[in-house]
């Protein structure tokens, strides 16, 4: 019987050791993936892939390039989280796209206030934020927002790694949706960032653009899979109410 959610987040651990006799489905990791979309995105561009690596001679390169760490070495599958800040300008116009869709393709005129902003938006915004060369637009950018925001509230991060931080923060989310529908299931993950990330796209056949989210690997808990009770530090120290 599937988890709660509460139930999942508790269960989910970061295995370090998967049974070697245990095999998982290709179709359920699959299935998780599709939730991992499903996530909160930033401004809904959506700038992730999923590399579902299930073929043997891959896995071993990935594990070798993942340092030989055991959470990799004893996975049945990985799930490789890729940020693509590059694909900003296809995702915007694919949001356009989907905007025609639902709001209908129309004269501009037609369109009420609500609707215009967000044409304007992935139009208009979406570029001035995410245009860059060399990082030099970028840094203008955060100088006269800096400037502004001496008056008024106004959004600051707009350097080219202000825009990385972003799509990884999405990635991030992304990736918790996954490993909490894993544990739904009785299947175990372990995020690893420790890897050689350029190894790691060279791999997959990744464009420069591309950056290793993190690599996950998946399968079933060996019984010395967990190294280590949960530790957490006390949750008054981290819960501040206002």
């Amino acid at each position: 019987m599937e988890k709660t959610v509460t139930e999942a987040i508790a269960y989910r651990r970061s295995v370090r050791v998967f049974k070697q006799a245990v095999e998982i489905e290709d179709k359920k990791v699959k299935a998780c993936i599709e939730n991992a979309v499903l996530a909160p995105t930033s401004s809904n561009l959506q700038l992730w892939e999923f590399y579902h690596v299930t073929e043997s001679e891959a896995l071993k390169r990935l594990t070798q390039a993942c340092l030989g760490q055991n959470a990799a070495k004893t996975a049945k599958q990985l799930v490789v989280v890729v940020t693509r800040k590059d694909l900003w300008r296809q995702r915007a116009k694919a949001n356009v796209e989907f905007l025609k869709e639902t709001l209908g393709n129309k004269p501009k005129a037609e369109y009420d206030r609500r609707e215009k902003f967000a044409f304007a938006y992935y139009q208009k915004v979406i570029p001035s934020i995410y245009f860059d060369f060399l990082g030099i637009v970028g840094w203008f950018r955060f100088a006269v927002f800096q400037l502004i925001g001496l008056f008024r509230p106004i959004y600051k991060q707009v350097r080219n790694s202000d825009m990385r931080i972003v799509a990884h923060k999405s990635a991030g989310l992304a990736a918790q949706n996954f490993m909490v529908s894993m544990a739904a299931i009785g299947y175990d993950t372990c995020p690893m960032e420790g890897s050689d990330t350029g190894r790691v796209k060279k791999i997959l056949g990744l464009p420069w653009g591309a950056e290793i989210n993190m690599v996950i690997g998946c399968g079933v808990k060996d019984e010395k899979g967990i190294y280590a009770p949960r530790f957490r530090v006390p949750f008054e120290t981290v819960y501040r109410k206002v």
